[in-house]
């Protein structure tokens, strides 16, 4: 265990104490927005981040952005499945920083973390949930509704839909909705042309990006496959890593595009890389409330997105574009619109009144003070 509890709470008295528990503090939407929740932290807080898996140098070593943050990450190392030790564990963090506030995330977090607040006393605890899907298995409704009446949070939806989803499974709790926000401050509009020589992406093009994981259900290959049918003039970004690297690459060759597919990696610069883009694209067959088209949009870049989960509720009414997922076709048509629209309007303005980290700092900041 990789923990720095023993070394903080002797310093941290006179602070309100807020500990974040998540699965996996890992490149992801959900763990980007714990940490933008870090980040804005005011002096009267001391925030920490309970990471039940993994360990902190190779969190450090594939995340840099955590770095500033060391000294507030608690690594837990759990091995897979079901491991009843590990309440104890999280008990033995929580009574060496005597939290005022525990706010889990997902299942896992909800089940460890939340039964370690529950013995502990902890006075507030948060959970939130970021998607449903999770929940179409039986046994995790069980679960989670065992788990929702003895820790018995103040529970949070991510996304209107969310929202709806909780209080039908579980018609006892009154699910507060509080939407995923990101840091319009750092995401804003910039040089196209700079942008795209910051990362070596060609000027004279038209450039579609989407960014995410390189798992099946992010489904770039229905991206690549439309991009074969799109005319030539227009290329496509590809920001993220993961295991699926090899075979998209080879899809590419296959469809004789690989030099109009750039696979850039884990981008440090995620301003540029939208700044880069004409159009922003998230073609996944399965999603929560996902953060990137609200970056997108942010940088004044109009989206694409497949309509499933709550991503339908991340899009600027005047500009985005909703498309059925498992359907190259029908991207095809949705980004050829897309790129051949003019818009006289900012998305930006739709994320900064809507979705700005600041706004969502504080409705978390208020459920704490009136919880």
């Amino acid at each position: 265990m990789n923990h720095p509890a023993h070394k903080q709470a002797s310093t941290i008295n006179k602070c309100q104490r807020i500990v974040h528990v998540v699965q996996h503090l890992a490149p992801g939407g959900l763990e980007t927005m714990v940490l933008e929740l870090l980040k804005q932290a005011t002096r009267e807080e001391q925030v920490f981040v309970v990471s039940l898996e993994g360990e902190l140098e190779h969190a450090l070593k594939h995340w840099p952005q955590l770095q500033r943050f060391d000294s507030q990450l608690l690594f837990l190392n759990k091995k897979q499945g079901a491991q009843l030790s590990l309440i104890r564990q999280v008990c033995d963090v929580f009574r060496q920083l005597q939290p005022q506030v525990v706010h889990t995330h997902h299942i896992g977090p909800l089940l460890y973390g939340g039964l370690a607040a529950r013995l502990c006393r902890v006075p507030v605890r948060i959970h939130t949930e970021h998607d449903m899907w999770h929940l179409n298995d039986n046994k995790r409704q069980k679960v989670e509704d065992l788990a929702l009446r003895i820790v018995n949070p103040i529970l949070v939806a991510d996304a209107n839909k969310v929202q709806q989803q909780l209080a039908e499974l579980y018609p006892y709790t009154a699910p507060t909705v509080i939407k995923n926000g990101v840091d319009c401050n750092r995401f804003v509009p910039g040089s196209q042309a700079a942008a795209r020589r910051i990362l070596g992406l060609p000027r004279d093009v038209k450039l579609i990006g989407t960014a995410g994981r390189l798992e099946p259900v992010k489904a770039q290959a229905f991206l690549i496959k439309a991009m074969a049918r799109l005319s030539k003039d227009t290329h496509l970004a590809i920001a993220g890593i993961g295991q699926l690297e090899a075979e998209l690459k080879k899809l590419s060759k296959a469809l004789n595009i690989d030099d109009r597919v750039h696979f850039l990696g884990l981008v440090a610069d995620m301003p540029s890389f939208y700044q880069s883009l004409d159009v922003f694209c998230l073609p996944s067959i399965c999603e929560g409330f996902p953060l990137s088209p609200l970056e997108a949009q942010a940088c004044n870049i109009p989206v694409v997105v497949t309509d499933v989960g709550a991503v339908k509720e991340t899009l600027c009414p005047l500009s985005g574009i909703t498309t059925k997922s498992n359907r190259v076709f029908s991207l095809i048509s949705a980004l050829e619109t897309a790129l051949k629209t003019k818009h006289l309007f900012s998305p930006r303005d739709f994320v900064v009144e809507n979705n700005d980290v600041r706004l969502m700092s504080r409705a978390y900041r208020n459920l704490v003070t009136q919880g």
